[in-house]
């Protein structure tokens, strides 16, 4: 069976892994979908978010990365996948997916939605979260990957010089551990 990990991952976090490890051991084939959205303005482009959340999972030999526009269920009719996985932090989680899971339903029946509730260490966390503890200079390390964090006190050492943490290194700042050459 193969399910779709849908959402915008900007940027990726140790909450977005856990669902995915443990996702992969209940499917076939997880497909993590980096939604491509025009309306927002990413704190990493979507090449680099792929990327990144390649590298990431490159240990789970049953994940795909890739990117999509528009609906989530024509996406999983496109890739042949019977389930969308969700990961449900809080009460107010379920019930905005609750309603997503009834709309994907009736856009097409044959999509299933199976939500893994949050490990406990990391329900509090999400990628709006990360960005403002990044933003007040905050250390992100334990929050997100560690190449992700190095990324992201890269992005915020360009865009908000103020921001950067103040243990951060020279190399920290300069070195992308993400390689944004390759072709997506």
């Amino acid at each position: 069976m193969i399910a779709i990990y849908p959402g915008s991952f900007d940027p990726i976090t140790l909450g977005h892994l856990d669902i995915i490890e443990r996702g992969c051991r209940l499917f076939e084939k997880v497909i993590v979908a980096v939604l491509r959205n025009p309306s927002k303005s990413p704190l990493f482009p979507i090449q680099q978010r792929i990327e990144q959340i390649r590298v990431c999972t490159q240990h789970l030999s049953n994940v795909e990365v890739d990117s999509f526009t528009g609906l989530t269920v024509e996406y999983a009719k496109l890739r042949d996948a019977q389930v969308l996985l969700r990961g449900l932090r809080v009460l107010s989680d379920f019930e905005k997916e609750l309603q997503m899971a009834h709309t994907n339903q009736t856009l097409w029946d044959e999509i299933e939605t199976v939500f893994l509730a949050t490990s406990n260490e990391y329900s509090f966390l999400s990628s709006s979260v990360v960005k403002e503890v990044a933003s007040f200079g905050g250390s992100v390390a334990h929050l997100v990957p560690q190449q992700v964090a190095l990324d992201i006190c890269r992005c915020y050492a360009e865009t908000h010089p103020e921001a950067i943490p103040k243990n951060a290194t020279n190399s920290t700042r300069h070195e992308n551990p993400i390689p944004l050459d390759r072709e997506v």
